[in-house]
């Protein structure tokens, strides 16, 4: 069986689908498994600036639950079966 090259963007595609991979996971079977959808919000909240001319706002929040978590070490796990 030939193996792929590894590279850092393979591994950031795969460990970012499976958060979101897990993420879903998790808000799918919060009603049968409660724990799965425990987590918490990490991140800063929006900043506006207010120029007249332009308005920016910025911000970045990261939801993290254990769903997310299990997502994330499962895509490391075949990652690193490439």
């Amino acid at each position: 069986m030939a193996t792929l090259p590894k590279d850092k963007w393979m591994l950031f595609l795969l460990l970012i689908i499976g958060s979101l991979l897990g993420t879903l996971l998790g808000e799918l079977l919060k009603e049968t498994l409660p724990f799965l959808s425990y987590g918490q919000a990490i991140g800063l909240n929006p900043a506006t600036i207010d120029l007249a001319v332009l308005t920016m706002t910025m911000g970045i929040t990261f939801k993290l639950n254990i769903a997310t978590i299990i997502g994330f070490f499962m895509a490391l796990f075949i990652y690193s079966r490439l």
